[in-house]
C-alpha cells in the first residue's frame, strides 16, 4: 500500500480536526477489517488514516425507554453478546450475531458496517464504483452478474449494498448521529444510503470532514417484534446472497403494522412498501408470509446472471416474517 500518516486521537474534536476536505485526504479508521483491504488493492489511497478506537465519544451502549444509543466504534461482537440487545431486539442482534467470522466480528464496528464499501468485484479490482471500462460502458450488465443488484438496478448504481446492520436498523426507524465540524447531526438511516451518478458520490451521505458517532434506535422500538433472516452459498466465511429483516407490530395473532427491509438485492437497503401494505390487517401464518415474500420483489429487474435471487429474496422475507411473529 502506498505511505499514509497516522493519527490517534482520544477527542472527537481532536478527530474532527484530522479530516481533510476530501475522501483522498484522510480516512477513517475503527476496526480496518474493509479499508485495510482496500488500502493493500489501491483501490484507495488516503492520505491519513484516523484512528478512533480511542475516542470515547463513539463507543459504548446505552438503553432507555426501549430505545437506545449504540456508539460507531462498538463492535459487533459486543453488539451480538449485550443481554439488553438480544431481549429487546432479537432481530438486530442476530444480525450483528450472523456475521461469521469470529475475527471480523471481534474487530468490525457498527460505524464501519455502515460504512464499507461495496463488495462488487469491479469495483474492487479498480473499474470504479460504477464499474466502467475506459469507454464509460457500464461492464456489469453485459459481465459477471451473478451477486449485483435485481431492485433499484436501473442504472448507472449496479452493486448491492453490504451492511449486515443496516436493514435491521431501518426496520426500527433507526438514525444516524454524524459528528461534523461545527454541529453534531442526525439523519434517519433510510435516507443515509444513496445510489450513486457518478464516480465522485459515494453510496452514504457522509461528507469527508464529518463522522458517524453512533447509531440511535428511537423509544418504543423494542416494542416491536423483530428478526432476520440472510441466505447464504456456505456457513462459512461469506457474504449474503439475500437477506430479510422484518418488525412487526402484533394485536394478538394479526399484524398491525410491518416493516420489511431487504439487504444484498439494491445499492442500497430496499424496503418493501408493497409487502408491508399487504401484510397489514392480515393473520400471520404462512401463507400471507408467503404473499407478502412475492410483493416485496414486484418489480424487479434481474440481471442475466443473478435471477436466482428473486426465489432468495422471496424466501428470506417469508421465512424472516414468521421468525418475527414467534420472537
Amino acid at each position: 500500500m502506498e505511505a499514509f500518516a497516522y493519527a490517534r486521537p482520544t477527542t472527537q474534536a481532536e478527530a474532527l480536526g484530522h479530516l481533510g476536505a476530501s475522501y483522498e485526504e484522510s480516512a477513517i479508521l475503527a476496526g480496518g477489517t474493509d479499508l485495510l483491504s482496500l488500502m493493500k488493492n489501491y483501490v484507495v489511497t488516503p492520505k491519513r488514516l484516523v484512528d478512533i478506537r480511542g475516542v470515547k465519544e463513539f463507543g459504548g451502549i446505552a438503553w432507555s425507554n426501549g430505545g437506545g444509543r449504540i456508539g460507531a466504534t462498538v463492535t459487533l461482537e459486543e453488539m451480538a453478546g449485550d443481554a439488553g440487545l438480544q431481549k429487546s431486539f432479537p432481530g438486530l442482534a442476530a444480525a450483528a450475531a450472523g456475521v461469521p467470522s469470529m475475527q471480523i466480528r471481534n474487530m468490525g464496528t457498527v460505524g464501519g458496517d455502515l460504512c464499507q464499501r461495496p463488495r462488487c468485484w469491479y469495483f474492487r479490482n479498480g473499474f470504479g464504483l460504477l464499474a466502467r471500462d475506459a469507454k464509460g460502458k457500464a461492464l456489469v450488465p453485459g459481465g459477471d452478474n451473478r451477486y449485483h443488484a435485481i431492485l433499484g438496478n436501473g442504472g448507472p448504481a449496479y452493486f448491492v449494498n453490504p451492511s449486515s446492520l443496516a436493514p435491521m436498523l431501518i426496520a426500527l426507524g433507526a438514525a444516524v448521529e454524524i459528528a461534523g465540524g461545527k454541529a453534531t447531526r442526525k439523519v434517519e438511516l433510510a435516507k443515509f444510503f444513496r445510489a450513486p451518478h457518478n464516480e465522485h458520490q459515494r453510496e452514504y451521505g457522509l461528507a469527508a470532514n464529518e463522522i458517524v458517532a453512533a447509531v440511535l434506535i428511537p423509544e418504543g422500538a423494542a416494542n416491536w417484534k423483530t428478526a432476520t433472516y440472510e441466505v447464504r452459498e456456505k456457513q462459512a466465511l461469506d457474504w449474503p446472497l439475500a437477506t430479510a429483516s422484518v418488525a412487526l407490530r402484533m394485536e394478538g395473532g394479526t399484524v398491525r403494522e410491518a416493516r420489511i427491509v431487504m439487504g444484498h438485492v439494491a445499492p442500497v437497503p430496499w424496503r418493501a412498501p408493497e409487502a408491508e401494505h399487504l401484510l397489514a390487517g392480515k393473520t400471520l401464518d404462512a401463507e400471507s408470509a408467503a404473499r407478502a415474500g412475492e410483493a416485496a420483489v414486484h418489480g424487479a429487474h434481474p440481471l442475466s446472471g443473478n435471477k436466482y435471487k428473486l426465489q432468495l429474496a422471496r424466501v428470506a422475507v417469508k421465512r424472516a416474517i414468521l421468525a418475527a411473529g414467534r420472537a
